[in-house]
């Protein structure tokens, strides 16, 4: 069985911690865990590993936030990965820091790399981990604090926070995307 786990964010070294490539970070933890390593594929940064007889894909898309549903359709293609088998791992204002929440569908909530990912897959029906940001920002002052870097105190909180999105991840290619949200949506 293959899963094909997409963290969405920005390449680029400018962009490395902020809060809008959450879904970078986390892959990375998740590749370092499993002693695997990303190279450039098309689109995207590509790694895979094993787990418990699954074949785990991980892509960083490389095509910037607001394209990233041309990687995961290639992708998914390429490697012939049922939608259902697909997690997007994503930013969400709408959510406090340290949230995280599982859904297998719902309206991309003005988030464009999911307005991208629904457009190029048709429909909402494919399963993200949403990873609370919070929104600690004046009017008018969306896009600077989604590409800002996490606050001191948020630094020293996210380690564990994204170890619990990996243990999620893990979780959805083992025993699926319902017994996941059961077992850890809060």
């Amino acid at each position: 069985m293959k899963y094909l786990i997409a963290g969405l964010g920005n390449p680029g070294p400018e962009y490395e911690l902020t809060r809008h490539n959450i879904g970078f970070l986390v892959l990375d933890q998740l590749a370092d865990a499993h002693q695997t390593d990303f190279t450039i594929g098309r689109l995207a940064e590509k790694a895979e590993f094993r787990h418990k007889g699954k074949t785990i894909h991980l892509i960083k898309p490389t095509t910037f936030m607001n394209l990233s549903g041309k990687a995961i359709a290639y992708w998914l293609q390429e490697l012939k990965i049922p939608k259902e088998n697909l997690l997007v791992i994503v930013d969400d204002l709408a959510l406090p820091f340290g949230s995280l929440r599982m859904r297998t569908q719902g309206s991309s909530a003005g988030h464009n790399g999911l307005k991208n990912i629904e457009l190029l897959l048709n429909g909402q029906d494919y399963s993200r981990l949403r990873f609370g940001i919070g929104s600690d920002f004046g009017k008018g002052q969306q896009v600077d604090f989604v590409l800002s870097n996490f606050a001191p105190e948020e630094m020293t909180q996210l380690p564990e926070v994204m170890k619990k999105a990996n243990d999620m991840v893990l979780s959805f290619c083992l025993i699926g995307a319902a017994k996941t949200m059961s077992q850890f949506n809060n």
